[in-house]
């Protein structure tokens, strides 16, 4: 039996989340991205006139992903040193001996791990935003082959006002254009938020004494290993560490994008509650071990469990920045250890599950006819009373004979559980005779929708449109397939 059953797995791993966004996340991307940073600050160095070999270089190179057989090593080193950086540094030596007398020249060891983290970051957004941006566009779909299918709208969980399945998915689109924004913004801001080069301290003092007191070339290192790492610019200013207000900005907009997904979740499990929509059910699932019958909105209900999570890490990241001394302490180091991945573990598997969904909702038109039926008759008096007056009678009288026919057929509905069979009685009262052969166009549930189809395709048309014109690429419309 495998060991790995022994011990606990993250279910972020095993259960939810992408092979991608694991990977980046993974011990052997980061410590093949610390390889790849050591190798940017030693071409960076020799670029700018400090004494190292091609050869060094050439040797670094070769070795910047971890072998499966260097992790013991470094693993022997650090249970030595305690100290994980300086165990990295001497099993890349081991390979790369040329170059182990330059390796982490003048750096901290906060060069590799905070920068290292930036990447990750960068890297992480860079998968998930994409994919944001594919949800939307599903549900943008959805949101269009619905737009004037009426519906029930509810407020403080009453009927209300009917609105159409469209106009309410168009609810969960701006908010998720909204989330779009934020991961962008923290992403295009992360750019110009490298670590770089900064010493132990942030003075950069160890990088002034190498090359003997020129600020310029210190400068210019800094610059040289910001571009190689594909950032737009170093922050000036730091201590040994990057900025924790950093990791707040991002888990903020990670948390907000949990709180989107809770609520579209909870909005599904509603109507699934309802039997007017239902996420995907597939032909051998399982809805209840005991209750064959019933098909549960498992999906919905596991997005609303991960984005109650995500709310969560920003709390966590606010905390750690708060916590930091003076130019840095190091209880940050195992919270973000779990809060980083584990917040972009979790907006994975929820976009995930989004994609999922949107792609795969299915709409139960007559169900959803039956309930507007069931509340319309009360909601169409107001139109019934308007027609009788623009027929010259007393918007008093239309108002009583209303109310008494209201009384009795919600008598009908609440004491014998009949249908609501109001507008039936209006037909054939004598007071409403004026207007008979209105009565089914004064009644018709698309008269009651507003602009519903409207705001839906103008939504699409523009603000969608805008905001997706640059993954066009990206808009494959493929349906997510779950691990469980």
């Amino acid at each position: 039996m495998s060991a790995s059953l022994d011990t606990y797995a993250n279910p972020l791993n095993s259960r939810y989340s992408s092979k991608e966004m694991q990977y980046i996340f993974s011990p052997r991307n980061r410590f093949s991205t610390w390889r790849q940073l050591w190798v940017y600050l030693a071409e960076s160095e020799r670029e700018l006139g400090l004494d190292i070999s091609e050869e060094a270089i050439a040797q670094l190179k070769e070795h910047i992903y971890i072998e499966d057989d260097e992790f013991a090593a470094a693993a022997l080193e650090e249970k030595r040193r305690r100290h994980d950086v300086m165990a990295h540094v001497h099993t890349y030596g081991l390979v790369a001996p040329e170059a182990a007398g330059i390796i982490h020249w003048g750096a901290t060891s906060c060069y590799v791990t905070d920068n290292a983290d930036l990447i990750f970051l960068r890297d992480a957004l860079n998968l998930i935003i994409p994919k944001l941006a594919n949800v939307i566009h599903c549900l943008s779909k959805f949101a269009m082959e619905h737009r004037s299918l009426p519906c029930l709208g509810y407020t403080h969980g009453q009927p209300a006002q009917l609105v159409t399945v469209g106009k309410r998915a168009s609810l969960w689109i701006t908010d998720l254009l909204y989330d779009l924004r934020n991961l962008e913004r923290v992403r295009d801001d992360l750019l110009t938020e490298f670590r770089g080069v900064k010493g132990t301290t942030g003075t950069q003092g160890s990088f002034l004494a190498i090359f003997k007191g020129d600020h310029d070339q210190v400068e210019k290192l800094d610059e040289l290993v910001t571009k190689k790492a594909g950032f737009n610019a170093a922050e000036i200013s730091t201590s040994q560490t990057y900025s924790r207000k950093i990791d707040v900005d991002v888990l903020h907009a990670i948390g907000s994008f949990g709180c989107t997904v809770e609520r579209i979740g909870g909005d599904i499990r509603h109507l699934a509650m309802f039997k007017e929509i239902e996420e995907p059910f597939e032909a051998d699932q399982i809805g209840s071990s005991a209750m064959a019958y019933k098909r549960n909105p498992m999906r919905s209900e596991r997005l609303c469990s991960l984005g109650r999570k995500m709310r969560n890490f920003g709390g966590d990241a606010e905390q750690t920045y708060a916590s930091q001394w003076l130019e840095r302490s190091l209880d940050d180091s195992a919270i973000r250890r779990i809060t980083l991945p584990e917040g972009f573990l979790c907006a994975d598997a929820c976009i995930m599950l989004l994609n999922n969904i949107s792609s795969g909702l299915v709409v139960y038109p007559a169900v959803i006819k039956r309930r507007v039926e069931a509340e319309l008759p009360f909601m169409a008096t107001e139109n019934i009373i308007m027609a009788m007056v623009e027929k010259g009678y007393s918007r008093q009288d239309t108002h009583e004979e209303i109310r008494v026919l209201s009384h009795q057929a919600g008598a009908m509905v609440k004491q014998e559980g009949k249908d609501n069979d109001l507008i039936d009685r209006i037909k054939v009262a004598e007071f409403f005779k004026p207007i008979l052969s209105e009565i089914d166009s004064l009644t018709d549930p698309s008269s009651f929708v507003g602009r519903s189809p409207e705001i839906v395709e103008r939504l699409i048309s523009t603000k969608v449109k805008a905001a997706l014109q640059k993954y066009h690429d990206k808009l494959d419309g493929d349906v997510v397939e779950l691990n469980v």
